[in-house]
């Protein structure tokens, strides 16, 4: 995991427990107040709406729990892996296309990042450049010449 990423994880748990979970303890309270609480539909909600957050907490503390940042400078740019940037080209189009190989919570499609998990960094790992890397997605076989392995 890169810094950054570390980062990203530690703002949204600090925005889950110091605002998101403030706001549902008061809409429990607020839900209360209305009275029997076994016809009560807010309660209810509320309720599953905290078992929810304090899922979504544990899932996150768990993981930056087990995080590993990794240094730029231990990345070999010699061969595809994670973290590094890989242009592609397309055998079938010619189309050009760089992706940044990643974890699965830093994966960003819009950015170029994609999770390590994914069907084309699978094929792309371990290739050097003028590699052709065959790659099965659900559309069928895709070919990629690697043209280029950076940071």
């Amino acid at each position: 995991m890169t810094e950054d990423g570390l980062k990203k994880l530690k703002e949204e748990l600090q925005h889950l427990e110091t605002v998101e979970r403030p706001r549902i303890i008061a809409a429990i309270a607020e839900a209360r107040e209305k009275g029997d609480l076994s016809e009560n539909a807010e309660y209810d909600a509320a309720k599953e709406a905290q078992g929810a957050l304090e899922t979504k907490i544990a899932q996150l503390k768990l993981r930056l729990s087990e995080a590993r940042v990794l240094d730029a400078a231990d990345i070999n740019t010699n061969e595809v892996q994670i973290l590094t940037k890989v242009r592609v080209r397309m055998k079938s189009t010619g189309m050009e296309k760089t992706y940044q190989l990643v974890t699965e919570g830093e994966a960003n499609a819009l950015e170029g990042k994609i999770s390590v998990t994914t069907p084309i960094a699978k094929g792309l790992m371990g290739k050097k450049v003028g590699e052709i890397a065959q790659v099965q997605v659900p559309a069928g076989l895709i070919e990629f010449e690697i043209l280029e392995i950076s940071l």
